[in-house]
């Protein structure tokens, strides 16, 4: 094994390169529910399981300044250090004794997700001290059916699980564009809802900021308010705004939202200069698609990621893995993408509106400095063998030569808790290491939901001495089909070793009222845990006391 020189960083250092000013991909490369437990204001959460697939999207940049946190032991840094630097990263750090360390530094760590968006909400509440209604009184006006209409911000696989009785779901992104279509008169109340806060609040203050004279409400704590109000939530509706954009008044819906990005000082640019942009070898841009799922499966741009507008602002950290990094939005008709411009640049990015961008023809070949590589290519380029195996040919293997194999289930902890083959181990890439007896001389049968997050494992496999790889991409009920045993374990894997899965985020949709309360209080907290450098980072139009 060749070794990598790897260079080490203290919190203190860590800390000034946070708001240098500089570019920097902060990454903290545990699993989803480790991450959620303790992190930094700023990480990013990409983890190793799925590292070389996540971080070509959210930092393509190779030469970017990159930090990693992993845990206090640096065991795991160190793995995802040597991984990205394979794949060509050139400028890797590591937080010498991760969260821990920076803990003991006396900085804070913060639980939960996205961290950025949501603390910018609670922030954003008390400068607009934007107007709220409560649960019992929106219920009110329900049963009195008064000229009200309610709007809920969220994406519509969100709102189909769970919504308020009546409510359309348009989300944000959509609002500067769709809110003439569903709202003819300004004697109309509107208000808006998420499943908490967050969306709640930019939904709402969206409708203000862009100047419409009806009276606008978010509604307080969301549909979470609304079940520990004792309130019955719908679960199943399709109630959405129509897909077609409609032609009429779009003039004036075009000129509202470009008057607030300029109060914003969001920059119009054209095609020539976001060309120039994307060949800066020093600098990350982003490209932003901001129109529906639909618009953006039609046509798009080559390099473009789908950001959905209000998902754009609500988890920034999501979509755009380098603090400092330049995103420059688009959409079809130049009303959505400057109204989420104005939300980025309040939250400090550096955000521009590209104005004719699916009009425009590239001058060069496409070959940009920082058009990313598919993961599965760069991975397949280190020849890591993974064939697919069938349901059929699982079953038929085990009754040939079942000492040979070992099933190693690399699906979400949930997913396996539901439904798994009978005898596979649950694990994730990082956990490798702890199942070496089950891997070496063995022929291993991955179980998963993509091919991707098996390639990746494969090189740990190889190394452990793994005879051939094969990958499983089939649900239980094929599995069942195909004669194999399903077991179904809701204790197993234990909570404590789900690292996957953040149970505080989850368990409030869950008919749990006591976690919905913690969440709340920990969203309402944020604002008491955030330094002054960090809120300094926000460019609201004033400051809070």
């Amino acid at each position: 094994m060749n070794k990598t020189f790897v260079s080490f960083l203290s919190p203190v250092v860590l800390k000034a390169y946070l708001h240098d000013t500089k570019e920097i991909a902060l990454l903290d490369v545990r699993e989803y529910g480790q991450y959620g437990e303790g992190h930094l204001f700023y990480a990013v959460n990409t983890p190793y399981s799925k590292l070389e697939d996540e971080v070509v999207r959210l930092a393509p940049r190779k030469n970017v300044r990159m930090v990693l946190i992993g845990d206090e032991n640096d065991i795991l840094s160190i793995k995802a250090h040597r991984r990205l630097t394979e794949i060509g990263y050139t400028n890797v750090h590591i937080l010498k004794g991760g969260i821990a360390a920076w803990k003991h530094a006396g900085y804070e760590v913060f639980a939960g997700v996205n961290l950025p968006s949501k603390t910018f909400g609670e922030l954003a509440e008390h400068v607009f001290n934007t107007p709220k209604i409560t649960a019992a009184e929106l219920n009110e006006k329900i049963l009195n059916k008064e000229d009200m209409v309610i709007l809920d911000g969220r994406p519509f696989q969100e709102f189909k699980k769970m919504s308020i009785p009546t409510a359309m779901c348009c989300p944000n992104g959509e609002l500067a564009l769709r809110i003439d279509d569903i709202v003819h008169t300004p004697d109309t109340t509107i208000v808006v809802n998420c499943a908490g806060r967050t969306r709640s609040i930019i939904g709402a203050q969206t409708l203000i900021n862009l100047g419409l004279p009806n009276k606008i409400y978010a509604l307080e704590n969301g549909t979470q308010g609304w079940f520990l109000a004792d309130l019955a939530l719908d679960n199943g509706k399709t109630n959405t705004h129509a897909l077609a954009v409609n032609e009429k008044d779009l003039s004036l819906r075009r000129e509202r939202a470009h008057l607030l990005a300029r109060k914003h000082n969001v920059p119009f640019v054209n095609s020539e200069t976001v060309e120039a942009w994307l060949k800066q070898q020093d600098r990350s841009t982003f490209l932003c698609d901001v129109r529906t799922i639909e618009e953006f499966t039609q046509y798009s741009l080559p390099g473009a990621q789908h950001t959905p507008g209000g998902q754009l602002v609500q988890a920034t950290d999501q979509f755009i893995g380098v603090r400092g990094a330049r995103l420059v939005l688009f959409d079809q008709e130049g009303v959505r993408a400057p109204a989420v411009a104005s939300w980025l640049a309040m939250l400090g990015w550096d955000v521009a509106v590209w104005i004719g961008a699916l009009e425009h023809a590239w001058t060069t070949e496409h070959t940009l400095a920082q058009q990313a590589i598919p993961a599965t290519d760069l991975i397949e380029n280190q020849h890591i063998d993974v064939q697919n195996i069938s349901s059929e040919e699982i079953l038929q293997y085990l009754q040939r030569k079942p000492d040979d194999v070992s099933i190693l289930d690399m699906r979400s902890s949930m997913k396996y808790r539901d439904g798994h083959i009978q005898n596979s181990i649950w694990t994730t890439r990082s956990q490798l290491d702890t199942h070496k007896e089950h891997i070496n001389d063995r022929v291993i049968i991955a179980i998963a939901d993509d091919e991707c997050t098996v390639k990746c494992a494969a090189k740990e496999l190889r190394e452990w001495g793994a005879k051939r790889i094969w990958v499983n991409l089939d649900s239980p009920i094929q599995w069942t089909q195909a004669k194999l045993t399903v077991e179904i374990t809701p204790e197993l894997p234990p909570n404590e070793e789900c690292i996957d899965y953040l149970f505080f985020v989850h368990d409030r949709h869950d008919g749990n009222k006591v976690a919905a309360r913690e969440y709340l209080a920990w969203e309402t907290n944020l604002l008491s845990q955030i330094d002054e450098q960090e809120k300094s980072a926000f460019k609201l139009p004033k400051v809070i006391g």
